[in-house]
């Protein structure tokens, strides 16, 4: 009978996409490092805990979103971190009130709030119309023309708020959407917001024409325009898409601190591309799914909250991260190449 087990355990897999074998498998690397979790940081299992494993790293899951169906495409998006900060300045800058102060940090345009919010959602959007001009009509790689445009979005950031942050007269609404907890819970309305966005995207990567042709374009891009795809409009709207949630992701940031931070977000960018790489998207294009990005974002949670649970000093914790993320991917690449041999 143990002759057999090899033989059974292919033929349980077999019918299997590799995909779908990936994203178990790092469900499988996910309890493994939480069990460990669990035995080194002091009360690491309680339930308060593993819900804060997902609330505490929304921001970086929504950005995920946009980053992981460009990078089945074969693109990078490095420009979110400085969206992010781009259009929390913005919505604060717009909200502010006119003419209200001697200091300048603490006078806006005065416009409503909602006003406010979509000219500074248009502003994300502007940033995703550079990032698909250069790379879907000019052919300029994506990764140059993300860290250039990521630059230009914290740098006009870094001019409205003069190198500092805008944080006065804001109207009470400004901090409403930021800070609105689902009632009876600990868990904020930019979660829920989170999860129904991962979900759309879920729904739209496996049952849409939309998403079987971002994966044609990522497995090769000249037999999906031969095929009749119009690659370069739909990698437009892609940039346009991860744009757009960087930039909702800024306004709930700005709301929940109400504050307009050029900094803020520094780093996120890097962040949104680890979770989807951990959830097994390929950096070349044609492979992976926005549930592997969220089995990483929660891998990625997990160190984290547990370096910090370790007393561990941020550059251990950054040090830490970057192990487990190099050991996770490569445990990935030979699992994958076990199973194909």
């Amino acid at each position: 009978m143990s002759a057999d087990m090899p033989t059974a355990r292919r033929g349980a897999f077999s019918g299997m996409s590799n995909e779908s074998f990936l994203t178990l498998f790092m469900i499988g690397v996910l309890v493994v490092l939480f069990a460990i979790a669990c035995v080194f940081v002091p009360n690491f299992y309680l339930l308060q805990n593993v819900v804060n494993l997902v609330t505490n790293f929304w921001f970086v899951i929504i950005l995920g979103i946009g980053v992981t169906f460009l990078l089945i495409t074969g693109n990078f998006d490095m420009s979110v971190g400085g969206v992010v900060a781009l259009t929390g300045v913005l919505s604060v800058w717009f909200c502010q009130g006119y003419h209200v102060s001697q200091n300048a940090l603490a006078n806006g345009l005065g416009l409503p709030y909602g006003v406010a919010v979509g000219l500074a959602l248009l502003g994300a959007l502007g940033i995703g119309a550079i990032n698909a001009f250069f790379v879907a009509r000019l052919k300029v790689p994506s990764i140059i023309v993300t860290l250039g445009t990521m630059m230009v979005a914290r740098g006009i950031a870094q001019v409205v708020t003069q190198g500092a942050q805008r944080n006065t007269s804001l109207p009470d609404v400004f901090g409403v959407v930021g800070n609105t907890f689902v009632p009876g819970t600990s868990v904020k309305i930019a979660v829920l917001i989170m999860v129904g966005l991962v979900v759309a995207a879920f729904v739209v990567e496996k049952m849409t024409v939309a998403g079987r042709r971002t994966y044609l374009i990522g497995a090769n891009a000249v037999a999906a325009r031969l095929s009749g795809i119009k690659v370069a409009r739909h990698l437009a709207l892609l940039f346009m898409l991860s744009s757009l949630l960087a930039g909702v992701t800024g306004i709930l940031l700005a709301s929940e601190f109400k504050a307009g931070l050029s900094g803020r977000a520094t780093g996120y960018e890097f962040d949104a591309l680890v979770i989807a790489l951990l959830g097994g998207v390929s950096i070349a294009g044609g492979f992976g799914s926005v549930l592997g990005m969220f089995v990483g974002a929660i891998i990625l949670a997990v160190v984290t909250s547990s370096a910090t649970g370790l007393l561990l000093s941020p550059d251990w914790q950054f040090t830490l991260k970057g192990i487990v993320t190099f050991v996770a991917i490569l445990a990935q690449r030979l699992a994958l190449d076990k199973r194909k041999g």
